[in-house]
């Protein structure tokens, strides 16, 4: 892969404390996002708080943002972006937002410049849907949740 080749992201600060989007290491798929907010966030146990990060952009036609946890975060605090994987569609403007879900038993603590979600620039294939009568057969059919083993 040629890493001279990049596509440019329109990155908008909307407050004077955002963090730019960062990759934790060269080889990262993800962009650390950053809470930006004036005062620290509780978020109790089993409860979301949304939290801002003071950053708009602006993602290429054909491509979304999707934005995932940190595998640190999720991991040592029990804390997440609520639907999983939230997604920044193209024509989006406004301030991206991270719904983070606490799965823990204690009350943790977001502040200002923490890192809370990464976000990942993807393509995505669009469709049309077309309603068919029957399916073209597999071998695996109409198997679903375990059903080609463990």
């Amino acid at each position: 892969m040629n890493e001279n080749i990049q596509t440019v992201i329109k990155i908008k600060k909307l407050r004077e404390a955002a963090k730019i989007p960062a990759r934790g290491s060269a080889s990262a798929a993800g962009y650390d996002l950053c809470a930006c907010t004036d005062a620290d966030i509780e978020i109790l146990p089993s409860e979301t708080a949304g939290i801002g990060t003071g950053i708009a952009v602006e993602i290429p036609e054909g491509y979304f943002g999707a934005v995932f946890a940190r595998s640190g975060l999720a991991m040592k605090q029990g804390l997440r972006p609520a639907n999983c994987v939230g997604v920044i569609d193209s024509d989006y403007r406004g301030e991206i937002i991270v719904a983070v879900h606490n799965d823990g038993t204690v009350a943790r603590t977001v502040h200002a410049g923490d890192r809370i979600a990464q976000l990942v620039i993807m393509p995505y294939l669009p469709v049309s849907f077309e309603e068919a009568e029957e399916l073209g057969d597999t071998e695996r059919g109409a198997g679903g949740f375990g059903s080609t083993g463990t």
